[in-house]
Formats: C-alpha cells, sequence, structure tokens
C-alpha cells in the first residue's frame, strides 16, 4: 500500500505541476511529437514496404538460352549440370525446360503473330530453360543467384544466361540502407528529445528548490523528491508519442486516397496500414520511457549540485 501511496501522490504532484504552466507543456510536447514524427512515419512506410518487397522478391527466373546447334542429347543433359549448380549454391529451383518446337508452338499462338512466324521457314528460336527461384528475399539470396547464373554461363552449349533478379539485390540493399539511416535518425533525433525533456525538467528543479530544500529540511529522500519529475517526464513523452503516432496516422489517411488510385493503375490493392497495436504500444511505451530517462538524468545532475 506504501508502494501505490507514494506513486499516487507522486503522478498527482506531476499533474499539478503540469496543469500550473499548461502552455509550457503543449509547447513541449509539440517539439517532442515533431522530432518523433519523422522516424515514426519511416517505419510505418517500411513497415508497409517491406511485404511488398518481399512478395515480389518471392520468385526471380534465370532464363537460360542454348546454341541453336547443340544436339539434342546434349539440351537434355545440361538439365542435371543445373540442377547440380543449383544445389552447390544451397537455392530451391524449379527448373523447366522448354524444347524449340514448344516455345515456336507458344509464338504462334499469339495473336497476330501467326502468319509472321509462319514466313520465316526453319525455326529460328533454342531450346531454352526456365529457373523459377525462392528464397531471394535478401542481399545474400540475390547473390548466390548471381553466382548461379555465372556458374551456368560457363557451361558447354549455354548461349545467353538473362537473370531477371538482379533488381531483387539493388531492392534488398535499398531496404537495408533505408532501415539503417532510419535507425540512426532515430537515434539523433531521440537525442533532441532526451535534451528536450532534460532542459524542461531542469527548469521545473530551478523554479522549485526552495520547496525541494524545503522537503529534504523535512526528511524527504532525494527518491520521494525525484519521483514527480519522473512522472513529469513520463507524461511528456506519453502525450509527444500519442501526438506523433496521431499525426503520422493523420498523414497515411490524406496519402491513401492517391497511393489507393495509383496502386490501381498497376492492379494492386495496395493501401498504407497503420502499425499493428503492439507496435504502436512498444513505441509509445519507448516515448515514456524516453521523457522518463531524460527527466532522470536532469534530476539527478540537479540535485548533485550545492544548493
Amino acid at each position: 500500500m506504501k508502494f501505490f501511496r507514494e506513486h499516487g501522490f507522486a503522478c498527482r504532484a506531476a499533474l499539478a505541476r503540469i496543469s500550473a504552466a499548461p502552455g509550457s507543456f503543449i509547447f513541449n510536447v509539440l517539439v517532442i511529437a515533431l522530432a518523433l514524427i519523422l522516424p515514426l512515419a519511416g517505419l510505418t512506410l517500411l513497415d508497409n514496404v517491406r511485404p511488398v518487397s518481399q512478395g515480389i522478391a518471392v520468385e526471380p527466373e534465370i532464363s537460360v538460352f542454348l546454341s541453336t546447334d547443340i544436339p539434342g542429347g546434349r539440351a537434355q543433359a545440361l538439365g542435371d549440370e543445373i540442377r547440380g549448380l543449383i544445389q552447390r549454391e544451397q537455392l530451391k529451383a524449379k527448373v523447366e525446360f522448354i524444347s524449340r518446337d514448344k516455345a515456336l508452338d507458344s509464338l504462334k499462338q499469339r495473336a497476330g503473330l501467326g502468319d509472321v512466324v509462319a514466313t520465316l521457314g526453319n525455326n529460328p528460336l533454342p531450346d531454352a530453360y526456365v529457373l523459377k527461384l525462392a528464397s531471394a528475399e535478401d542481399v545474400a539470396g540475390a547473390s548466390r543467384i548471381e553466382k548461379l547464373a555465372a556458374g551456368i554461363g560457363k557451361l558447354s552449349g549455354v548461349e545467353v544466361v538473362q537473370m531477371d533478379s538482379a533488381w531483387v539485390k539493388r531492392l534488398a540493399a535499398l531496404m537495408t540502407l533505408a532501415t539503417t539511416v532510419l535507425w540512426l535518425l532515430a537515434a539523433t533525433l531521440c537525442g533532441v528529445v532526451l535534451a528536450v525533456v532534460f532542459n524542461t525538467i531542469r527548469l521545473q528543479v530551478l523554479t522549485q528548490s526552495e520547496e525541494i530544500a524545503v522537503s529534504r529540511l523535512l526528511g524527504a529522500t532525494d527518491a520521494f523528491v525525484s519521483r514527480p519529475f519522473y512522472y513529469t517526464g513520463a507524461i511528456l513523452g506519453l502525450a509527444a508519442g500519442a501526438l506523433a503516432l496521431a499525426g503520422v496516422m493523420l498523414a497515411m489517411l490524406l496519402l491513401n486516397t492517391s497511393v489507393t488510385q495509383l496502386a490501381a493503375l498497376y492492379g494492386s490493392p495496395f493501401r498504407l496500414a497503420p502499425l499493428p497495436a503492439s507496435t504502436t504500444g512498444m513505441l509509445l511505451a519507448a516515448s515514456a520511457a524516453l521523457g522518463v530517462l531524460g527527466a532522470a538524468l536532469s534530476v539527478r545532475r540537479s540535485l548533485r549540485q550545492p544548493g
């Protein structure tokens, strides 16, 4: 009971100090929210884009075109060699052989190309293998695919290797870079949050220095004196985090009309979605923790100074 009584008193004291100077509190909340809104917006954007990028990169393909003069037996034997290279690179792939006759029939079935194909005479198309690969949603997987394509290109009878997964590596690298930049930005702006909370609490400590001195004379411990300032920092951080998240959600609602229209042009139902409730709760807790940390640094420094 003593624990709850002490913390209840500290929370009421913090709310009383905030209500005594609401303008200063609101201004500080706005400053911190502006610092938090950039990393929160970046996190929301990455959370929406990452599933899309991973879904796009599920099955990159490698097309292997053989020489037109390669014997039929050699064309079939190349399939086993290609599968061996796939196993060596520890990749999963579906290998499909497309004969030149099958490729020509497919070309004839295309609208408006039947007469064009008939004028060609002999079949000019080569035999080919199509490799549909998985596990290429990261940089390491895309690198293994590039090594696989280079190995297939060295096989006897292979004329051209066309790989459409180079962009997968670029996309994965871009996502990694964006994540790193976001973390650096978040770390920098967290420093800004700590500085704002530090100065806010320090000003409160200086303003109430006489009250603190009297409390100490009456036997108040440093923990008792510091606790209301910790709650003030927590409320400040929590309010700023909630305001920043509300700003991100408002911006997302405004952007969703344009985003959905653009996605519809590509036949996609993509739209920006808010962060999961668990992630939102963690972010609010983190912003409150930043407020507590800034308050703790400020109070300890102020109380250690001689009065």
